[in-house]
């Protein structure tokens, strides 16, 4: 299967690192699309993304889930990859691990898997809430991971969380959709840490998007 790639990539105050990830994409053979969604940043990430070569597409209104959704409506290809804009470390050959599996026609949506530091809201409440609410799922390594990708198509079915619930939601969407999912393992991700106040937040995103999904099981 002969295949062009969209990569997208939310973006918010992430200047130190936004160039050195576009850099890690660019020139890939498989990749004709590089969009940097500036989600309300003050900083120069829209600037050095553009001398980089990133398409920009600007999202006022802040959220992760907003960057992505207007993310995926700029995208031009097939199969879409989004991933994170503060990972300093990116394998040469992230596209491809995380694109193959789609392209070879084996899945239609491919979860990172990775090793890393902390991981905080993830064990103590993601996965936890998984084993708890969707016991006959398979057990992924990284849930939360926002590196992905998956065929358009499918990802037009789902309406994304706003927050930082999106990236859970997805996973849980496109397993009820009856999507063929598998994750791809890209090595070693250093990425900033959060300070607790931020993570107390995002638990919160995260726990109410899958109580959300839990209760449409429920009522189905």
């Amino acid at each position: 299967m002969e295949a062009k790639i969209s990569v997208v990539i939310p973006a918010h105050n992430e200047e130190r690192q936004i160039q050195r990830v576009i850099k890690t994409i660019r020139g890939k053979d498989i990749v004709n699309q590089i969009i940097v969604v500036d989600n309300a940043s003050t900083d120069r990430t829209q600037k050095l993304a553009r001398q980089a070569g990133a398409e920009i597409v600007e999202c006022p209104q802040k959220g992760k889930g907003y960057a992505m959704e207007r993310g995926l409506q700029c995208a031009n290809n097939g199969i879409v990859v989004f991933i994170d804009g503060d990972i300093a470390n990116y394998s040469k050959d992230l596209i491809y691990k995380l694109a193959n599996p789609i392209i070879n026609d084996d899945a239609d949506f491919v979860k990172s898997m990775f090793e890393r530091k902390g991981g905080r809201v993830t064990e103590l409440v993601a996965k936890p809430m998984l084993d708890l609410l969707f016991p006959d799922i398979y057990k992924f390594s990284q849930p939360l991971s926002g590196m992905i990708a998956a065929k358009k198509s499918l990802l037009d079915k789902i309406k994304f969380e706003k927050d930082y619930g999106v990236d859970i939601g997805i996973l849980l969407d496109v397993i009820s959709l009856g999507a063929r999912v598998e994750e791809a393992h890209i090595g070693k991700v250093n990425n900033i840490s959060q300070k607790w106040q931020a993570l107390e937040e995002m638990s919160k995103q995260v726990m109410k998007a899958i109580l959300k999904r839990a209760n449409m099981k429920e009522q189905n």
